[in-house]
């Protein structure tokens, strides 16, 4: 693989782990194994063949367009507004999950020895990464690609730390109470749509483009096994006790050494999906509404942090209500838009998914019912 395929993969595997991750034990752990492993291989397949469809909508246009743009071009005034929604309040809620996480984190790790609170620390977060989100793609890929190098060598300490305080009792089996209870967080810790139309920019000839549907199954393959790994050394840990950031409970069982390494990775995860979040909605607003610089940079940036300042902290419940919001109006957006593309696309693109009609309207339902029951739970 060349540098540029690496980059690519960095940005994709960086953007869809991040605060999610730390959601996804403690839901388990309600659910139980079963339901975990279905969200986990239908849902995943799910997230993986919307992720191939955004692909191929992006090959399939001349001029860059996010989902807001795509959505006016194959469907109208309608679904742009659709997805002006969409974008904007999922991304910003993401967003807004990780500035909390971000704050905890840091807290944990520098305030036993600089003082200070979450609130600082969080704040300190915002900026240090705005900055960053402001140099661009290029710059972002970079730095994602050291990163996810730490990020995946501290999951593979964390599992092989905790394995011997793996107890198969933790892991409940059913529990029908919270059956749908995984479906948003699943979705949310699964999903990196907002990254595809970045990583086509960074392809910038037909023969790199033609391996864009390998590197988005690459990467949820990648994203699956991380996902997976670091919830059975949580779970297996902390079982019932599991705690809604995964970290909290696993501690006292393990030691400060694996805690303090579970914080590292955690703050590099959500980093990473900050940049990524951050700088697509950015360059959304630029392209697809043609805003000013520098308003997008105040709407993506700014808004999450005054939501943040607002008291908006509760962190599995933003992540379960963003990530059902987003699988009903990104993911049917996207089966719509695909459908549109194939017939009306203005370029050739360098791959073609061939999906029966019966299964795209499957999917569309499957996406809207797991998220009214996940609204109805929550």
């Amino acid at each position: 693989m060349n540098n540029r395929f690496l980059l690519a993969l960095a940005t994709l595997v960086g953007t869809i782990i991040g605060a999610g991750i730390f959601g996804l034990p403690y839901v388990i752990s309600k659910s139980g194994v079963l339901p975990g492993l279905f969200y986990f291989v239908v849902l995943g397949g799910v997230v993986l063949l919307l992720h191939l469809m955004f692909g191929e909508i992006a090959l399939r246009t001349k001029e860059k367009r996010r989902l807001i743009g795509y959505a006016e071009v194959y469907l109208g005034g309608w679904a742009k507004k659709v997805a002006t929604i969409s974008t904007v309040v999922g991304i910003v809620g993401a967003l807004l999950a990780y500035i909390i996480l971000a704050g905890d984190f840091l807290t944990l790790l520098l305030s036993p020895m600089l003082g200070g609170n979450a609130l600082v620390y969080s704040l300190a977060f915002w900026l240090f990464f705005s900055l960053l989100v402001l140099r661009g793609i290029q710059t972002i890929a970079r730095v994602e690609l050291l990163m996810n190098g730490a990020l995946f060598a501290a999951i593979a300490l964390i599992f092989l730390f905790a394995l011997p305080h793996i107890q198969l009792e933790n892991f409940p089996v059913f529990d029908a109470a919270y059956l749908f209870l995984p479906y948003g967080v699943v979705f949310f810790a699964f999903t990196g749509l907002s990254a595809i139309p970045e990583i086509a920019e960074l392809f910038k000839g037909r023969n790199e483009k033609r391996r864009l549907d390998n590197l988005i199954v690459y990467s949820s393959l990648l994203v699956g096994l991380v996902n997976l790994l670091f919830v059975i050394a949580i779970v297996g840990v902390t079982g019932g006790q599991t705690s809604s950031n995964a970290l909290g409970g696993v501690v006292p069982i393990v030691g400060t050494g694996i805690g303090t390494l579970g914080v590292f990775f955690g703050l590099l995860a959500v980093a990473t999906s900050f940049l990524v979040l951050g700088n697509y909605l950015k360059n959304s607003l630029r392209y697809d509404f043609r805003l000013p610089y520098a308003f997008s940079v105040a709407i993506a940036l700014g808004a999450p942090l005054v939501l943040f300042l607002l008291g908006l902290r509760e962190f599995i419940l933003v992540i379960g209500i963003i990530g059902a919001f987003m699988a009903v109006l990104d993911g049917g957006l996207v089966v719509l838009i695909h459908r549109k593309a194939a017939r009306q696309g203005n370029r050739t693109p360098e791959y073609r998914l061939r999906i029966p009609q019966a299964v795209a309207w499957a999917v569309l339902v499957f996406l809207l019912a797991g998220a009214l029951a996940e609204i109805l739970i929550l």
